[in-house]
């Protein structure tokens, strides 16, 4: 994969990531938005405009053009934000900063190995779908049964499949190179990529997270 690729896909990862965490924080310090998206409807409004958002990017990124792409990931790095603020309220911010940065060590190592290895990735898919499947499911049981012990299993699962997923994203863009345009093809990735971070990050610290009195 060119470098030239590699430096859009990631700034734009960075930009999304920024802007996630920055309407997080400061929605998290502002009480009458945490009122008014965790103590009423709006907040299921927000995480179906999110889903909805990805779904039609994911379908969408390759056809649309270059500004399109870029406004669509950076609005859906905005929404997000505005549901991640309960990370800022649920954990310490020493705990934040510092699952951040085991994150991305951790997600550079495994991109690393996504882009040198020789291994066929693509063979994953269909067994990385259904284990994400399983893991929403899961997470929807576990709304009704509040095990602790259960929870704890699915986010470790979780782990090992967006550690899985890193890899095999990365492999895919590669393969995408000098097929989709550039451009498109850095903000494909980058979404890919940012969601694979987020995913991560947030599992990682509903383990190792020291959460709020």
């Amino acid at each position: 994969m060119r470098n030239s690729l590699y430096s859009k896909m990631f700034l734009w990862m960075f930009l999304g990531l920024l802007i996630t965490f920055v309407t997080g924080y400061y929605v998290s310090t502002n009480v009458n938005m945490l009122y008014n998206i965790f103590s009423t409807n709006l907040y299921w409004f927000i995480f179906l405009a999110e889903i909805i958002t990805v779904i039609v990017l994911s379908a969408r990124l390759m056809k649309m053009s270059k500004g399109g792409a870029i406004f669509a990931f950076l609005f859906y790095s905005l929404i997000s934000g505005l549901t991640f603020a309960a990370v800022f309220v649920l954990f310490e911010m020493p705990s934040i900063m510092y699952m951040f940065l085991v994150t991305a060590v951790v997600f550079a190592i495994f991109a690393f190995i996504g882009s040198v290895t020789k291994m066929d990735l693509s063979k994953l898919s269909t067994i990385l779908f259904m284990g994400l499947l399983a893991i929403l499911l899961c997470g929807v049981i576990n709304l009704f049964i509040l095990s602790d012990t259960f929870d704890f299993i699915i986010n470790v699962i979780a782990i090992v499949i967006f550690l899985a997923y890193i890899a095999y994203d990365i492999q895919k863009i590669k393969r995408l190179d000098g097929i989709v345009p550039e451009d498109n093809l850095a903000i494909i990735g980058a979404l890919e990529l940012y969601l694979d971070f987020i995913n991560l990050f947030i599992h990682l610290i509903q383990i190792f997270g020291k959460r709020n009195n």
